[in-house]
């Protein structure tokens, strides 16, 4: 599996960063806008793949910033 970083709604409040498997978070934030900008910062130095959850737990948006094996073609 490839390695992923996620930005999840905490059961008891805030905003949580997880890697993928991971039982703790990486990061825990009281807004969700705090844990995008740290959590894509991870993700960048990681290069991990980059998944924003909403309060629901439903994906809302995915950024790669690994290795793409489909690069655009410029």
């Amino acid at each position: 599996m490839a390695k992923q970083h996620h930005v999840v709604p905490n059961k008891n409040g805030g905003w949580d960063v997880k890697k993928n498997g991971a039982e703790r978070a990486s990061v825990h934030t009281s807004t969700k806008q705090e844990a995008v900008d740290k959590g894509r910062e991870i993700s960048r130095n990681q290069g991990s793949e980059f998944v924003i959850h909403g309060k629901d737990g439903q994906i809302q948006q995915k950024d790669s910033h690994g290795n793409d094996p489909f690069p655009p073609r410029g």
